[in-house]
């Protein structure tokens, strides 16, 4: 090779890795979102994760997201890999999670040790079944009330992900933290992964848990994008009720979120986050904040998410709550109502949404 030829070709090179970071980011902005849902879902059939693994395949979704511990047979390392290997087999990604890890939570549970030993264990789960993620959360909205409020819970959270930083950096999976059942608002959670440290802790994004913070999804989503490795998506209809508003959490597309749109900007800012399905409709919650005695524990809310929180309940309508037929079994019937719904929302996401990687 003359000189001449050696300088083109690698000024030819040089050119095609200088475009190669473009032309990637391109190729995944290109590809539709990964589709899968959480296990929780579809909590009343009790299955376990091999029979999940089944019912996922036959659904035809990317991924699934084992949130508890408890559905597995056991946490051996032999069982953990044998279920990774069906997983990989059936073109199936697993993400790993957990409950609560904040050891001053109200509902903070010791049945897997201390707090540390708890997310120690869902690393070891998660890193055993390939997932680079462990779903996990603080608590729930009525650490509000608690001594010292939010601010103190996500003191003590953060310190129980800084004793096994080590550990979650040596397995090379991050600790993935939920807004959860109306604690913390997405900046919040945001605050607490940045202090923590985000190279090791990101961020679950749970839209419907957003509407129980009184703050609009849009907003929980333009928070936590950066960090986001995990997801808890549903739709959810807010309306106004006498004392407040009313939350009822619903199947994708049948809330007054716009949920299209809010998936296509998940897919501008988390392309490469899978979106995993958390249906759990049938239920309203009210939050009456219009009553002075609400507020406790809510000093913390600010008012740009609180006033677009209020803007999207001026659009919502009632709709009912879950109810079996009188004649009905009510396990059998709330059985069949989960997988329904949850059914009817990937379909929704695959046929509406052109979202999954599966045909």
């Amino acid at each position: 090779m003359n000189r001449r030829s050696f300088l083109s070709r690698t000024a030819a090179s040089t050119a095609a890795l200088a475009a190669s970071p473009v032309a990637f980011a391109e190729e995944s902005a290109a590809r539709p979102l990964k589709l899968g849902f959480d296990n929780f879902s579809i909590r009343a059939l009790g299955w376990k994760a091999d029979a999940l693994l089944d019912y996922a395949a036959e659904q035809k979704v990317d991924t699934i997201l084992f949130s508890d511990l408890d559905v597995y047979e056991n946490h051996e390392e032999s069982y953990l890999k044998e279920l990774k290997a069906k997983g990989d087999a059936l073109g199936i990604e697993i993400q790993a999670g957990t409950g609560g890890i904040c050891p001053s939570a109200h509902r903070f549970s010791d049945k897997w040790g201390t707090a540390e030993e708890h997310l120690k264990l869902t690393l070891r789960v998660a890193h055993a079944l390939g997932s680079k993620a462990a779903r996990c959360y603080q608590g729930f909205g009525q650490d509000r009330q608690s001594e010292g409020g939010l601010a103190a819970r996500m003191k003590d959270t953060v310190r129980v992900c800084k004793a096994v930083e080590g550990y979650a950096k040596e397995v090379g999976v991050k600790i993935a933290i939920e807004n959860h059942a109306g604690d913390m608002q997405g900046w919040q959670l945001r605050q607490l992964i940045e202090e923590a440290g985000p190279d090791y802790v990101g961020a679950t994004i749970d839209s419907g848990n957003a509407t129980w913070t009184l703050e609009d999804p849009f907003m929980n989503l333009e928070e936590l994008a950066p960090y986001v490795v995990s997801s808890g998506i549903r739709d959810s209809m807010v309306w106004e009720s006498e004392d407040g508003a009313k939350v009822q959490w619903t199947a994708m597309g049948e809330g007054n979120v716009d949920i299209k749109r809010y998936v296509e900007r998940f897919a501008e800012l988390c392309p490469e986050a899978p979106l995993q399905l958390e249906i759990i409709s049938g239920f309203a919650r009210e939050f009456p904040y219009l009553k002075e005695d609400f507020w406790k524990g809510y000093e913390d809310i600010r008012s740009p998410e609180f006033a677009s929180f209020l803007r999207l309940a001026k659009t919502g309508e009632a709709i009912p709550a879950f109810q079996p037929g009188p004649d009905e079994d009510r396990q059998k019937a709330t059985q069949a109502y989960q997988r329904a719904e949850l059914e009817r929302s990937i379909r929704y996401c695959k046929e509406t949404l052109k979202i999954g990687r599966k045909a």
